[in-house]
């Protein structure tokens, strides 16, 4: 069982970051690291799980805690622009507030 680096931990605030396992958890530590991680914890993503890795969970899985911001600067990285990626659900798109009415 491969886990996050314990310097990481500011950005898995919200989880006890040694229950983390970097094979079951991914669908959950490539986003967080995507949109809030800085360059180090980038660069330990891409040797964790590659590029390719990434890009097939930007494709295949996606997130809604990716902002359009954060999808832009992946999909210009992977070389991705024309490409289908998962989507995020309609409050994403829609809303900066989604409990507002």
């Amino acid at each position: 069982m491969a886990m996050v680096p314990e310097r990481f931990r500011w950005v898995f605030w919200d989880v006890d970051v040694e229950a983390l396992d970097t094979a079951t958890g991914r669908d959950y530590i490539i986003p967080r690291v995507l949109e809030f991680g800085r360059l180090e914890e980038v660069r330990w993503l891409i040797g964790t799980y590659g590029k390719d890795g990434i890009h097939r969970f930007l494709r295949e899985v996606g997130h809604p805690e990716l902002s359009g911001r954060t999808l832009g600067f992946w999909r210009a990285v992977l070389k991705a622009e024309g490409e289908a990626w998962a989507s995020s659900p309609d409050w994403r798109r829609s809303k900066a507030a989604p409990w507002v009415d």
